[in-house]
């Protein structure tokens, strides 16, 4: 299939809310929709259209009188074809225009399709990309670097109008690929150097020893992730593993697992303790269960339960550690899923706290007194951060002031409070944005 034509088809699915980016991107991939050469091109054109929409929409917005009477390729086609015009220098302006004009005509209803889309673009050329200057701060981030409006005015007010920028500017470039090494299996430098054999070169991750950072190459193509020897992880959450500490008998909870890139990490810690990992939904608790099986790893129990309810599954303070990733808003990790940037509302999301604090009201009494409780997000939304550690405490823990102690050298002086948390802005080191918080259970 045309290269252009299967971005077209991942992006008309996003769009009609048939799948999430990575998924509906990993499924193409998978069917072998794209020939091997046009991948980069492939995966440039959907996240690429997807992180721009907003300031796409804002140059096609005066040239499409009626979009909801278009037929439902044109839009994204529209899309996918200016970004190409403003963000891909290396195709030429004639092929883009070519390449959208000869798929209105095979996919088109009728001929005025294929002349309003050469029609469109060729006004698009002749303007020139629009000029943001006289628009006030939060549109200008806005609509230059394509993020909801709402979001851009609370990370003004919550980190001032160059951080915010620097985010939203950040969010727009592609993720680096970071691997976690099964330290049961192989060790970091066994790892680069195989990798280096087959044409993947790497370098050591600053914030994890058993995370590495893929400089060149493709991870992908060698065989050990599916043997088991590496995991896909980001890594700000690696650093979750050292936050929750793991002594060698110890009986460890995850309350909100899948996919179980955490529980794994934290299980290729074990000795001789066991791990239970909960999800709401089965077909999730069953990935886990695949996870620990292609990582080789015992001693992990995955059950489909609601976090909510775990009180009614097991006695209280039966757990030495537990890891409290609750579900969040996921705007930490906007770079790697451009689409939650735009299917998610303030409105939407002021429900999830109180589905938080529910799930910690039901996990807390299931500690052991002197153990250890992390909770951790991948959003910067204090809210969902902060607050929340705050009602943690009042519910009688305190802070793991040995928080500081377990995780590395490069972000204890971030953590400059008194407080036993961390929080990384995606602009911090350019990984996903995190938050971690340990706490303890008094004796």
């Amino acid at each position: 299939m045309n290269v252009r034509e299967a971005a077209l088809d991942t992006l008309i699915k996003i769009e009609q809310g048939g799948a999430y980016s990575t998924i509906a991107v990993n499924d193409a991939l998978k069917q072998k929709k794209v020939a091997p050469k046009d991948v980069g091109l492939y995966t440039e054109l959907v996240y690429g259209t997807l992180s721009r929409k907003g300031t796409l929409d804002y140059i096609l917005n005066d040239r499409i009188r009626s979009p909801k009477k278009l037929d439902k390729f044109v839009l994204p086609l529209l899309r996918m074809s200016v970004y190409q015009l403003f963000y891909l220098d290396k195709v030429p302006d004639r092929a883009v225009l070519h390449e959208a004009v000869e798929i209105a005509k095979k996919r088109g209803h009728h001929l005025g399709t294929s002349k309003f889309v050469n029609g469109v673009l060729r006004n698009v050329l002749r303007e020139g990309f629009p000029d943001f200057s006289e628009l006030t701060d939060a549109e200008r981030i806005s609509i230059e670097h394509s993020h909801p409006k709402w979001l851009v005015s609370d990370w003004i007010d919550l980190y001032g109008v160059e951080t915010a920028e620097a985010i939203c500017q950040l969010n727009n470039e592609p993720a680096p690929v970071t691997v976690r090494v099964n330290r049961k299996r192989a060790s970091v430098d066994d790892m680069m150097n195989r990798l280096a054999d087959l044409g993947v070169l790497t370098s050591r991750s600053e914030l994890s020893s058993d995370g590495l950072v893929v400089e060149s190459g493709n991870v992908h193509s060698t065989p050990f992730i599916e043997e088991g020897l590496l995991s896909i992880q980001d890594e700000s959450s690696m650093l979750v593993a050292d936050a929750l500490g793991v002594s060698k008998d110890d009986q460890i909870l995850d309350a909100c697992a899948a996919p179980g890139g955490k529980a794994m990490h934290t299980a290729e810690r074990m000795e001789n303790g066991s791990l239970t990992a909960l999800d709401l939904h089965p077909h999730k608790a069953k990935l886990i269960d695949q996870q620990a099986k292609r990582l080789h790893i015992n001693g992990v129990t995955a059950l489909a339960l609601d976090a909510r309810l775990a009180g009614e599954r097991f006695e209280k303070e039966s757990f030495d550690r537990i890891l409290l990733d609750v579900p969040c808003s996921g705007l930490g990790v906007i770079r790697r899923k451009p689409d939650i940037k735009w299917t998610k509302d303030k409105a939407q999301l002021e429900n999830l706290p109180k589905i938080q604090r529910q799930i910690i009201d039901a996990v807390l009494p299931l500690l052991k007194p002197g153990g250890t409780l992390v909770y951790s997000t991948c959003t910067i939304d204090p809210s969902e951060n902060e607050t929340q550690a705050d009602y943690v405490l009042s519910k009688g823990l305190v802070w793991d002031e040995t928080l500081k102690e377990r995780l590395p050298q490069s972000v204890r002086p971030i953590m400059e409070s008194d407080r036993a948390e961390l929080k990384l802005l995606p602009t911090t080191f350019g990984t996903d944005g995190f938050y971690i918080a340990a706490f303890k259970k008094e004796v």
